[in-house]
């Protein structure tokens, strides 16, 4: 049979011999548990800080990516702002065409900001990852696959391609 060493009656502390007490059993037990509750509070509170940080990092990524280009919307208002004046000033072709050239100015400057580059490739050779060549005809003076001419120009952002130029490219003349 077993015996039962558990005893309800409190102990009392042991006294060493440089005159301090040794905490007894339930003191020591009841510090420790006072321990484990602080822990437990401890790793809640860690785990929520942390799930409040990825829960904003989140957000803030989103409010990036809803206002990535507000800047740029923002600068190209100066440019919707002068063609309007430009369709309400009809007065003679030359201001007309001040303003469209004016607007074009500001456009220009907009994607500098930007970082908008326009592909003009003309008497470049064709390269497939800016270029789009349209077709082909036979050019006496110019290496096969040499950009004679650009039906549209493209641009790129920051090094990538937002839209490639569409070319004409020269070609071997027929023999």
């Amino acid at each position: 049979m077993s015996q039962d060493v558990h005893n309800d009656q409190p102990q009392e502390p042991i006294e060493t011999g440089d005159g301090a007490a040794t905490p007894t059993l339930d003191e020591q037990l009841a510090r420790a548990l006072a321990d484990l509750e602080q822990a437990k509070q401890d790793v809640l509170y860690a785990r929520a800080e942390g799930e409040n940080a990825r829960r904003r990092a989140a957000e803030e990524v989103d409010k990036a990516r809803k206002f990535a280009v507000e800047k740029f919307a923002g600068e190209l208002l100066a440019v919707k702002d002068s063609l309007e004046m430009a369709m309400k000033d009809t007065s003679s072709i030359e201001s007309i065409q001040a303003g469209v050239e004016l607007t074009l100015k500001q456009l220009g400057s907009a994607f500098e900001k930007f970082a908008v580059r326009e592909i003009n490739p003309l008497g470049e050779k064709l390269d497939p990852h800016k270029h789009q060549a349209m077709t082909a005809i036979p050019v006496a003076d110019k290496e096969p696959n040499t950009v004679v001419d650009v039906m549209q120009k493209g641009y790129t952002l920051a090094e990538r391609v937002l839209r490639p130029a569409l070319v004409v490219v020269s070609k071997a003349m027929d023999a």
